[in-house]
């Protein structure tokens, strides 16, 4: 299962979590930075990630288009790389059944 950080995550977190999360990959890193949400949106599709972020906007497309590709919308504020990585890292099983179940579209992290 792989990974697709919104801009408003670091790309750090590709490398750190490599080892429970390969092939993950950050806006930024594709240059898709100044792509509009409904094109990232596109590109996760196409490409089998699992759409990474804080902002609702992914979740609203999650709701009405429904999966894929499947979001994570992390409910859990601005916080430092460590943390996000930590909260993902510890969230991993669970992770892996919500990308498992074809009906989920959007599963929240507090």
């Amino acid at each position: 299962m792989k990974l697709l950080f919104d801009q408003n995550l670091s790309f750090k977190l590709c490398r750190h979590l490599a080892d429970v999360f390969p092939e993950s990959n950050q806006i930024r890193l594709i240059s898709m930075e100044e792509t509009e949400d409904r094109a990232v949106w596109e590109y996760a599709k196409a490409h089998g990630f699992v759409l990474v972020s804080h902002d609702a906007d992914f979740a609203d497309l999650a709701t009405l288009f429904g999966p894929p590709p499947k979001v994570i919308w992390l409910r859990c504020g601005n916080q430092p790389t460590h943390a996000i990585e930590r909260r993902l890292r510890d969230h991993a099983e669970a992770i892996a059944v919500f990308v498992e179940d074809e009906a989920a579209a959007c599963w929240e992290i507090y």
